[in-house]
């Protein structure tokens, strides 16, 4: 059985970004948030976002909350921030993989891919 995971890295200043919200939405009957976590001190989640049963076919999304973080490290942002929740709306097609989608963020821009 597959799982999913995230993992963000802070650009701007080159280390993992602790303590981002991760929201997990699925999409496929609405809008249905399903988990909420915060990023560890390595920039990761404790535990897989979706596994087991749970891990299953269908189209979803991840919000981190990008500007949180920022102006928690003691960064001013301008008002309204440029990156502020930073939303990826992905599919899971095949339940026996392993999904890990990374960000990787600053204040500026951010990026993603789907790694392993």
């Amino acid at each position: 059985m597959g799982c999913l995971t995230t993992h963000v890295l802070d650009t701007a200043n080159g280390c993992p970004a602790a303590n981002i919200r991760v929201e997990l939405y699925n999409l496929d009957n609405g809008r249905l948030l399903i988990k909420e976590s915060l990023t560890n001190a390595d920039g990761r989640l404790d535990e897989a976002l979706l596994e087991n049963d749970l891990f299953i076919k269908g189209r979803y999304e991840l919000v981190f909350h990008a500007a949180d973080y920022f102006v928690a490290s003691g960064l001013l942002l301008p008002d309204p921030p440029f990156v502020e929740d930073v939303v990826l709306r992905f599919g899971i097609a095949d339940s026996s993989q392993h999904y890990h989608v990374p960000l990787l963020v600053s204040p500026w821009s951010y990026s993603t891919y789907r790694g392993s």
